[in-house]
């Protein structure tokens, strides 16, 4: 059954509460809820923000390889949506979330042993001036 763009909305928010308590498959579970259903222009932003969850959940759990993999991916889902999208600061994001990723990403090792840095992580804030930022 598709969404309605309220409920859109809350699995949206839902999403983004689950994120910033760092419950990233939860998160990525609500958010893979939303993007089954919808077909809009945003389908690839929410689908890159389902692989930033699963990266910070793979990196959590210390599988720095996937982490990797997906970190990579899920910035070439939000590239497009660049600087911000439905309320989100994504050049202040993607930074944040670039330098929690900075020693996995300088990393040559085959399997390497890195702990996520809590103070690091990045959060997810909303500021409505952004909420329709990028629309054409």
């Amino acid at each position: 059954m598709p969404h309605d763009a309220e409920s859109n909305d809350s699995l949206y928010q839902q999403g983004i509460r689950y994120f910033n308590d760092c419950e990233f498959f939860e998160a990525h579970e609500v958010w893979e809820e939303l993007w089954t259903e919808y077909r809009g222009s945003l389908r690839r932003y929410y689908q890159g923000l389902i692989q930033a969850a699963v990266a910070l959940h793979h990196f959590g759990n210390g599988n720095i390889r996937g982490a990797k993999k997906v970190y990579l991916s899920s910035l070439a889902y939000l590239q497009d949506f660049r600087p911000a999208r439905e309320g989100l600061d994504l050049e202040a994001f993607l930074a944040q979330y670039e330098r929690c990723f900075a020693e996995v990403l300088a990393s040559t090792e085959e399997f390497p042993r890195i702990e996520i840095v809590p103070d690091l992580i990045p959060e997810i804030h909303l500021d409505p001036a952004l909420a329709r930022a990028g629309e054409s």
